[in-house]
């Protein structure tokens, strides 16, 4: 079986990014092809999963909770994050240039008009490194999204619906591209293969069985595929272990098996640039999922800032190394034990009020958009169901009445580099101390009364301070973190209209990339760090330029 197809935009990829591109040509009279190598059921990709975190700036809702928030003040924790100091990084600095003057402007007006809502609480995620001037958010920027991923999705899923029934748009599902076609300086088709249909659900493994082929041609070409997070073999080959150490030999899965970074070679080798690959965003706080959907199905904890975090040789880690504060930093310092996993150690009370867990899917109460659900899941007795399920049924978990006990069933799972009974009480007996006043040298317990002092915090994300080892609040438990493969902050060399610039420099005519491909835009707005929230955002921002100039 042979198809061709002819359009005026062809856009590879049907998740957030490329769904914005198509619905924004379509909305400037364009007729667009919308590919992707999934079924239907996937449309949405990455996002889908996601919590649908967006970082916006001086909003009404951070107004309304008391947080005084600036573009200047955004500004500077971008560029204390972001660290750029390459070269190439000019193209990324004017998309986060950009980014901001929209995350502060017309963004949040542009999704309230196309129905989107968030919820009122703010959250303050990637606290930072301790430095004005350096990493982290100054405040909380953080909105959530009513109906997380699929709450984001949801009005470009129905704009793009309303295209396809009008004959402005045409999906090509289980259609994979195996070539990009650029003549003297100019795109102008691709090539690929069909796959055979499928019925599996979203998520999980398909069939790569080749049906037939396809050639499709179109005046301009936009890339929207994603990035590298699903291959490891990628992720191990681009780790920047001058930065980080050496990547890990175990790690989990943050995404689908399909996030393979196919297309970025493929755009590579017909001469698209590709610049700052080895920047990446990993998680520290992952664990196995016990009720997997694709391969190696990890899940990030959101912590609040009260567990304490212990390397893998049972030392405590050190501030700015807690929980919430700084990705990529804690990363570095568990990897420099020379081992790839970290614990946390809780209590009943500090899960029920701080422990979280990334995706839709693990957050039904959200998803489902309604009050009543989420004042139930929140407010109620223990933790949220998804959760009480990971400490049931995860791995990766342990429960206990004492402290010995904990730690005897913290070795059943990591027999080869037993903990100490004796290093690890004594340290938390020493924060316990510190507990029994308002005065403390420990910075944890300082980071978290501080954090109490943001109403949003107080009220759903921080526990009261307590004792690690009072009977009252526990059970005591722990819990085993792994390094969880998520997002790809460089890639595609884009200028601030999603045009390819080519590896000598100029630009592609008539291709365009756009999402985490594009590492989010310019080929990686965020730099070295990401401030959270920035994903969606960039796959909006970057999507909505690309689709308003191809």
């Amino acid at each position: 079986m042979s198809k061709e197809y002819k359009a005026d935009v062809i856009i590879i990829g049907a998740g957030l990014a490329g769904m914005v591109a198509a619905t924004e040509a379509i909305a400037r009279g364009r007729s667009v092809l919308l590919l992707d190598q999934e079924g239907q059921q996937s449309l949405g990709g990455q996002a889908f999963w996601s919590l649908g975190g967006l970082f916006m700036v001086d909003t009404p809702e951070q107004r309304r909770m008391g947080i005084r928030d600036s573009v200047a003040l955004a500004a500077q924790d971008w560029a204390g994050s972001a660290q750029f100091d390459r070269t190439e990084d000019a193209n990324p600095r004017l998309v986060a240039d950009a980014y901001l003057d929209f995350a502060s402007g017309e963004m949040r007006s542009w999704l309230h008009k196309i129905g989107m809502r968030w919820f009122p609480v703010v959250g303050w995620a990637e606290r930072g490194g301790g430095m004005a001037h350096g990493h982290g958010n100054s405040v909380p920027r953080f909105h959530l999204t009513w109906g997380t991923g699929p709450g984001v999705l949801a009005p470009f899923e129905s704009m793009l619906k309303a295209a396809k029934d009008a004959g402005k748009l045409r999906f090509a599902f289980r259609h994979r591209v195996t070539a990009l076609e650029v003549h003297h300086g100019v795109a102008s088709s691709i090539a690929g293969e069909i796959l055979e249909p499928t019925d599996a659900p979203r998520g999980q493994s398909t069939s790569r069985t080749v049906v037939g082929d396809f050639r499709a041609f179109g005046e301009s070409i936009i890339v929207t595929s994603g990035g590298i997070g699903g291959d490891f073999t990628k992720v191990r080959h681009v780790w920047p272990t001058d930065r980080l150490g050496a990547a890990p030999k175990n790690m989990i899965a943050g995404v689908p098996d399909y996030v393979d970074g196919q297309m970025q070679e493929i755009a590579q080798g017909a001469g698209a640039g590709i610049i700052n690959a080895d920047r990446m965003w990993h998680y520290t706080e992952g664990v196995q999922n016990w009720d997997p959907i694709w391969p190696n199905h990890g899940i990030r904890i959101l912590p609040g800032p009260s567990s304490m975090w212990f390397d893998a040789l049972g030392n405590r880690m050190e501030a700015p190394y807690l929980p919430g504060f700084d990705t990529l930093g804690t990363l570095r310092r568990i990897l420099s034990t020379g081992h790839e996993h970290s614990w946390f150690i809780l209590t009943q009370k500090i899960i029920e009020k701080e422990f979280a867990l990334s995706g839709s899917e693990q957050n039904p109460d959200f998803t489902s958009g309604k009050w009543g659900q989420v004042l139930k899941s929140r407010l109620g007795k223990g933790a949220t169901g998804p959760v009480e399920a990971f400490k049931k049924h995860g791995a990766d978990f342990v429960v206990a009445d004492d402290l010995e006990t904990l730690i005897k069933g913290m070795n059943k799972i990591t027999p080869d580099i037993p903990l100490a009974f004796d290093h690890i009480q004594s340290q938390i007996a020493a924060r316990d101390r510190e507990i029994d006043n308002e005065f403390s040298k420990d910075a944890q317990v300082t980071a978290i009364r501080g954090a109490r002092n943001y109403r949003g915090d107080k009220l759903i994300r921080t526990a009261k301070p307590h004792r690690i080892l009072d009977s009252s609040a526990g059970p005591l438990i722990a819990v085993r973190l792994n390094i969880l493969t998520r997002k790809s902050l460089g890639g595609i060399h884009t200028n601030l209209d999603g045009k390819v610039i080519g590896q000598d420099g100029e630009i592609i005519q008539g291709l365009f990339a756009a999402g985490e491909v594009a590492g989010f835009g310019g080929g990686g707005y965020h730099g070295y760090n990401a401030l959270e929230g920035t994903f969606l955002g960039g796959c909006l921002f970057s999507g909505r330029q690309a689709g308003r100039c191809a």
